[in-house]
């Protein structure tokens, strides 16, 4: 057998190596809460944001006085768009921060200059949650575009109704159960993007890796 045959066995082996270590962490981790689940673990109400329209219900049908629902951001997802159509009101021509020109009624979405790179400006659009009220304006609006603004229900504010007044008026049954180690739920066009992020990750440590043991060869 030559040098070169035990350098490629060795290089496979890193990388299947890392790639299956990856599979089987993710796999334990799904058997462990799917086994924490078969316990008949506790579960909480929460919004499916693939279901959600932003009909504006949760807004007015929550039992709190302020609702316990609120805008959330993913950065993943997020273009960092300069004309943010869930930030501007479509009504108005001028684009510009001042209150009347801006979608949210409550000025729950704040907008932060990032960079100006080849002639375009991008900013970061982040929730003051306090002045969220989940009326989805932002959400219905971000759809338009990447859909990174979508509404959940915050843990630390909701009572956890036996039946929730906002699941009962939900147009498209948004609302869904959870278990209670595992009650926010990200878009499914979310958690693709960072599973290739991951994917993405693990192939250039690999790569990395494979590189030193070359060279220590």
């Amino acid at each position: 057998m030559t040098d070169a045959q035990p350098s490629k066995d060795r290089r496979k082996f890193l990388t299947d190596g890392i790639r299956v270590a990856g599979v089987v962490a993710a796999g334990s981790l799904g058997g462990f809460l799917a086994g924490r689940r078969g316990y008949g673990a506790e579960t909480r109400w929460q919004i499916d944001p693939d279901k959600c329209i932003g009909c504006g219900n949760c807004a007015t049908y929550c039992v709190l006085d302020e609702s316990a629902v609120k805008c959330v951001q993913c950065f993943d997802m997020c273009g960092y768009c300069d004309i943010c159509t869930g930030y501007f009101d479509p009504n108005y021509k001028k684009l510009d921060t001042a209150a009347e020109n801006q979608l949210c009624p409550t000025d729950a979405l704040i907008r932060t200059f990032v960079e100006g790179k080849a002639g375009q400006n991008f900013y970061e659009y982040s929730i003051d949650v306090d002045a969220c009220i989940g009326c989805g304006k932002c959400v219905k609006g971000c759809a338009l575009m990447n859909g990174s603004l979508y509404l959940q229900v915050m843990h630390d504010r909701c009572v956890n109704c036996n039946e929730c007044a906002i699941a009962v008026a939900c147009p498209t049954e948004a609302f869904v159960r959870l278990p209670s180690e595992k009650p926010y739920k990200l878009k499914r066009a979310a958690v693709a993007l960072i599973q290739q992020k991951a994917q993405v990750a693990a192939d250039q440590a690999a790569k990395q890796l494979i590189e030193r043991v070359e060279t220590d060869d």
